[in-house]
C-alpha cells in the first residue's frame, strides 16, 4: 500500500501565518485520557483532520494527523525539512501500517539551497538466495500467491537505511526525530475509522501469515477510538535510536528477522540485512514550459514515464482542450499507453540491465512515439507496442521546504496493503511484498496488472522496478510545487495529471488533487476512471472505441505549492485520512 507525504518550512522570518478552516473534521474520542507524547504538544487521543492549510512557517501533509503533526513538531523545534521528513516516516511506520514502514523501502529527491539536488534510493532488494524462477511451480506456471503473501514476498528492507543515509542532510539527533514514534508504539494511539476497516479486512490473512500473532489481531472486531498499542515495535525503535543503522539491520533485530525468515520458510539472511546499502544517484531533471521538474531515477519507473509523457504532451495545446474534456483525456490516455508499454519491455534496476535511459527520454523519441497518434479514434494495445530502439497500491510520500530554501519529496513503501501482511515476530513491524514488483514470468501481470520483461527479471541482489514518483517542479529555480501519491501502477499517471491539471489548466491545488483521476496502462488495454469521473465524457471515450472501467479511489495524491511571496498552501487528498498541518 503506498502512500505520500509533503513538509514544508519557509523562512521564521516571514509573518505570522493564516489558517484556514478545517475541510473536513474528525474528532476522536478522548476518553481514555489527554496524554501527550513527549515535547511534542501531540495528544495521541484526540485530534482532528485537517485536509487544507494555508500558511507561511511550515507544513506537513500526510496520511495520518498524527504523523503530520509530528513532523511539525520537529519542525517547530528548529528541525529542517529533512529532520521533519524523517520523524513523519517514522511516526507513519506506527499510525499507519498499511502503508508507513520500516520494513519496506522507497526514494528520496530533494532541491538543496546550495543547487545540489538529492536522490537517495532505499528501495528493497531481492536477497542473495533469490533466482529468477522462485515463483514458477514444476510445470513453469507463476505462483503469484508466493510472490504476494507471506515470508517468501519480502525483499531486504531499505527504509531505515535510506533515514540514516537521509539523516545527514538533516540538523537535529535521530533520537530526536525517532522519539515521536516510540512514544505512539509505546503508550498507544486512537485509530480511525479507516484503519479499523483496514485491520479488520485484513484479519485473517494476519492469522494465517503470521507464526506470531501480531498486535493487529484480537479477538473483537476493531473500532473507531480503539487503542492500538504496538510494544514489540517500540523495542525496535528503540534499538534503533540507540544503536542506529546497526540497531536494525545487525544485533537483535536482525536476529528476530531472521528467526521469522526461518520459521515461514523465506529467505533473508543475516549477509541480506548487514550488506544492505542505500544509494545516492543522479536525479532525473528536465525543462517544461519554463519550469524544471525533478523526479527519481531509475528503479522508479517515473523517471522514465513522467519525462515522457510530459514531452509527449509539451507541444500540444492541451490547455485549449479544457479540464477533463473527451479531447484532452483521450490525448492523456493515448500518451499514458505508449509510456507503459515502453515500461513493460525495457525497465528494470539499470544496475543489472543496460536500460536505453538517453533514447527513452529523448524529445526527438517523444515525436517518434505520437507521429501515429489519431485524435478521433481509440488507438489499441495490440497494435501500439513499446518503441523500437537498437540494442548497442500503497506508498508514503513526504516532502519538505525550509528557511534556507532546501526542498525534499520523499516516498517509501511495502508494495501492497499492509505489505507481506506478515509481522517480525517480537519486532513488531511488517515485511514487504515488494518481490511481486518483479516480473515473476514475462507476461505475467503483478497484483497491479502491470507485466514486464526480462529488464525486471529477478536476480539476486537486485532492486525491483517501481512505480513511486516523488516530484518537484521549480519556478525560477526556487521550489514551486511539490507532489506525489500512493496507487502502484498508478502513480507515474496521477503525478502527470496533478501536474498538467496546476501547470496547463491552471487548477486550484485542492481541485488538481481531489478532482476525478483515470488511468491507462497499456495492459490490461482499459481506461480506469474514478466513480465520479464525468458518465459525459465516458461516453463520448466509448463512442470513440475505448473500454472504460469503473473503480475505487485512484491514491492519494499530497500537494505543498509555494508562491513567489512565501504564502504556501498545502492539501490532503480527501480520499483518506490524510492530514495537512502547517504554523
Amino acid at each position: 500500500m503506498y502512500k505520500c507525504l509533503y513538509i514544508f518550512k519557509p523562512d521564521h522570518n516571514m509573518r505570522a501565518p493564516f489558517l484556514s478552516l478545517l475541510t473536513l473534521v474528525l474528532l476522536l474520542s478522548a476518553c481514555t485520557g489527554n496524554r501527550k507524547l513527549s515535547n511534542t504538544g501531540i495528544n495521541a487521543y484526540q485530534y482532528a483532520v485537517q485536509k487544507n492549510i494555508q500558511c507561511r512557517n511550515g507544513a506537513v501533509v500526510s496520511a495520518h494527523p498524527l504523523a503530520s503533526e509530528a513532523g511539525l513538531s520537529i519542525l517547530r523545534k528548529g528541525g529542517n525539512a529533512i529532520d521533519a521528513a524523517i520523524a513523519t516516516q517514522l511516526a507513519l511506520a506506527v499510525v499507519y501500517p498499511g502503508a508507513g514502514n520500516i520494513g519496506g523501502g522507497g526514494f528520496l529527491v530533494g532541491y538543496l539551497a546550495s543547487g545540489k539536488t538529492l536522490a537517495i534510493d532505499y528501495r528493497e532488494k531481492a536477497p542473495g538466495a533469490a533466482h529468477r524462477d522462485m515463483y514458477l511451480d514444476a510445470n513453469g506456471n507463476a505462483n503469484t500467491n508466493l510472490s504476494q503473501d507471506g515470508h517468501l514476498a519480502a525483499g531486504v528492507p531499505g527504509t531505515v537505511a535510506g533515514l540514516f543515509t537521509s539523516a545527514k542532510y538533516g540538523k537535529l539527533p535521530f533520537k530526536d526525530l525517532i522519539q515521536p514514534a516510540i512514544d505512539l508504539a509505546e503508550k498507544g494511539f486512537l485509530i480511525t475509522a479507516g484503519e479499523a476497516n483496514g485491520l479488520n479486512h485484513s484479519r485473517e490473512s494476519f492469522v494465517k501469515l503470521n507464526t506470531i500473532s501480531p498486535a493487529f489481531v484480537k479477538d473483537q472486531p476493531w473500532k473507531e477510538g480503539d487503542t492500538l498499542i504496538q510494544t514489540d515495535l517500540a523495542n525496535t525503535l528503540k534499538r534503533i535510536r540507540d544503536n542506529g543503522q546497526k540497531g536494525f539491520y545487525e544485533g537483535e533485530t536482525a536476529k528476530l528477522i531472521v528467526e521469522e525468515m526461518q520459521r515461514g520458510k523465506g529467505i533473508i539472511s543475516y549477509d541480506d540485512l548487514k550488506d544492505y546499502e542505500a544509494k545516492e544517484r543522479e536525479i532525473v531533471s528536465f525543462p517544461y514550459k519554463g519550469y524544471t521538474i525533478l523526479t527519481m531515477p531509475l528503479p522508479s519507473s517515473g523517471g522514465i514515464l513522467l519525462p515522457q509523457m510530459m514531452k509527449m504532451i509539451e507541444d500540444r495545446n492541451v490547455k485549449a482542450m479544457g479540464f477533463q474534456t473527451a479531447a484532452s483525456v483521450q490525448l492523456m490516455t493515448e500518451i499514458e499507453r505508449r509510456s507503459y508499454a515502453d515500461r513493460a519491455k525495457f525497465l528494470g534496476d539499470a544496475d543489472f540491465y543496460k536500460v536505453p535511459i538517453q533514447t527513452l527520454t529523448s524529445d526527438a523519441y517523444a515525436k517518434q512515439r505520437m507521429q501515429d497518434y489519431d485524435p478521433n479514434k481509440a488507438g489499441t494495445s495490440t497494435a501500439i507496442q513499446a518503441g523500437q530502439i537498437p540494442e548497442s497500491e500503497e506508498t508514503t510520500h513526504l516532502s519538505v521546504y525550509d528557511k534556507e530554501g532546501n526542498a525534499v519529496a520523499v516516498t517509501t513503501t511495502l508494495n501492497g496493503s499492509y505489505g507481506s501482511k506478515t509481522v517480525v515476530g517480537r519486532a513488531g513491524f511488517l515485511l514487504n511484498n515488494e518481490m511481486d514488483d518483479f516480473s515473476v514470468k514475462p507476461g505475467v501481470p503483478n497484483m497491479y496488472g502491470a507485466v514486464g520483461a526480462d529488464a525486471n527479471a529477478i536476480l539476486p541482489g537486485k532492486r525491483m522496478l517501481s512505480s513511486m514518483t516523488p516530484t518537484i517542479v521549480l519556478k525560477d529555480q526556487k521550489p514551486y510545487i511539490i507532489a506525489g501519491t500512493p496507487g502502484g501502477t498508478t502513480i507515474t499517471t496521477s503525478v502527470f495529471q496533478t501536474l498538467i491539471n496546476l501547470l496547463e489548466f491552471d487548477m486550484s491545488v485542492s481541485d488538481a488533487v481531489n478532482r476525478p483521476k483515470f488511468h491507462h496502462q497499456w495492459l490490461p488495454d482499459e481506461i480506469f476512471v474514478e466513480r465520479n469521473f464525468p458518465v459525459a465524457v465516458r461516453e463520448e471515450l466509448q463512442k470513440m472505441g475505448y473500454k472504460i472501467r469503473e473503480r475505487g479511489q485512484i491514491g492519494r495524491t499530497e500537494v505543498i505549492r509555494i508562491q513567489a511571496d512565501g504564502a504556501i498552501e498545502a492539501v490532503g487528498d480527501h480520499r483518506g485520512d490524510d492530514h495537512a498541518a502547517g504554523f
